[in-house]
């Protein structure tokens, strides 16, 4: 029945993917239109409307595929249950909240999509922070670039790669706890525990995506109310400047943490599934578990010290 309904719901993938699509070509136009020396104020005006509307038809689409991901998880979640190594009259491995160990994992399945949250928005702030400094160098040692004299160009190659090699560099992180946690613990406490953990995950992960998606979406049309419409003083005034501010956070919300977590679900349950008739009772496999645990505790420092205390961005 779940796998069934996920079929269902992704039927109207050509809706979903045209309404997502929307968003982004909007903005395009938009971001066209105000380098355009040639195009009139109108056209910008135009533009920011439809990309106001961008970020609601986006806000929909990404709802539909974060219930898509929890509806195929809960369908792995399901059949990992049938396929591990536990000893039951049923035949499946029982999940009692009551069990001690499953309520451990449950918790901390809840608190994953946070922390991976959190990583996936400091590694924006971080590109971020080191392309204005790129654009500041260039706007220092390029003679006439701030200036806007005629045939001075900038290097937008170099804003490029920085921007690529941080949307690698940051995924290591955040990649190594999504990959490494559930085999851990599915290794060091048991199979019971890894089932909680997959069904806090998928509980408060759909939560939070749903979330950010809509906050980031309603952050950044408000600060688009404001400059289109000229109200609550307009631009320049404190309560733009607070939008502002939201929109900076918004846009991790809804375009990077939010659509990641459809993601770190779905990755956490293949995984899961795929070594579930690795996972035995509670406490058979603990020193294996051990072993990873260091393994990953090495794999997660090595990464925080070249990726975040080598380059000075904390």
């Amino acid at each position: 029945g779940i796998s069934i309904a996920a079929v269902g719901m992704l039927s109207t993938l050509g809706v979903t993917l045209a309404t997502d699509a929307y968003g982004p070509i909007a903005d395009n136009a938009g971001g066209i239109a105000e380098m355009s020396p040639d195009c009139d104020e109108k056209v910008r005006e135009r533009t920011d409307a439809l990309d106001a509307l961008g970020n609601t038809t986006a806000a929909t689409g990404k709802g539909f595929a974060i219930g898509s991901a929890v509806l195929t998880a809960l369908a792995f979640m399901s059949v990992y249950s049938e396929n591990v190594d536990v000893k039951s009259t049923t035949g499946k491995a029982q999940l009692d909240l009551t069990d001690p160990l499953v309520l451990s994992g449950v918790m901390i399945g809840s608190m994953l999509p946070y922390l991976f949250g959190a990583l996936t928005m400091l590694s924006v702030r971080k590109a971020a922070g080191s392309i204005i400094v790129e654009v500041q160098r260039q706007f220092r040692e390029i003679k006439g670039l701030l200036e806007g004299e005629p045939g001075v160009t900038c290097d937008s190659d170099a804003c490029i790669s920085l921007c690529t090699q941080a949307s690698v560099e940051e995924m290591v992180l955040p990649g190594a706890l999504a990959v490494l946690s559930p085999i851990t613990i599915g290794l060091l406490v048991g199979a019971k525990c890894l089932g909680g953990l997959l069904a806090g995950s998928i509980a408060s992960g759909f939560m939070l995506a749903v979330m950010m998606s809509n906050a980031g979406g309603a952050w950044d049309n408000a600060k688009k109310y404001i400059e289109n419409e000229k109200v609550f003083g307009g631009k320049k005034s404190d309560t733009h400047k607070a939008c502002v501010v939201g929109d900076t956070i918004g846009d991790p919300f809804k375009d990077t943490s939010g659509p990641a977590l459809n993601i770190l679900i779905k990755l956490m349950s293949i995984l899961s599934l795929t070594l579930a008739p690795v996972f035995t009772e509670d406490w058979d496999t603990w020193w294996a578990g051990l072993i990873l645990l260091g393994v990953m505790g090495i794999v997660c420092g090595v990464a925080f010290y070249a990726f975040w205390v080598k380059k000075k961005t904390i």
